[in-house]
């Protein structure tokens, strides 16, 4: 992301998407539901009985349709009352093509945003 002032910034364009997902971390495991997804990153609905911290890293199972599951490691980076920010730490090579086939045109597009005020 990078800031612009005011509150503003440029950030990779987010897809909307409704589909589930497997968020796990050592013996922990949720299910929850991507919210929109783009290339550098994924947000979801928080899950009931979340114990993350921001800066963890976990592991991302987005099951998208009836054939394509890609698996990611990626770390907490927003945590709000409803809702979970991961950033892509590691996208396995096997499912770089796949990730950027779904996000089509959003693979390389940005967009502005605006923080919600304080």
């Amino acid at each position: 992301m990078t800031r612009m002032g005011n509150g503003a910034g440029m950030r990779s364009a987010r897809m909307p998407l409704r589909t589930a997902i497997l968020i796990s971390r050592g013996a922990d495991s949720w299910s929850s539901e991507i919210q929109d997804i783009s290339a550098t990153g994924v947000r979801v609905g928080r899950p009931d009985g979340w114990v993350g911290q921001l800066g963890e890293v976990f592991l991302l199972d987005m099951l998208i349709g009836d054939s394509l599951n890609i698996h990611v490691e990626a770390e907490l980076a927003r945590m709000e009352e409803q809702q979970l920010g991961f950033a892509y730490a590691r996208i396995p090579e096997d499912k770089e093509i796949p990730l950027w086939t779904l996000l089509g045109g959003y693979a390389d597009r940005v967009e502005r945003y605006a923080d919600p005020p304080a």
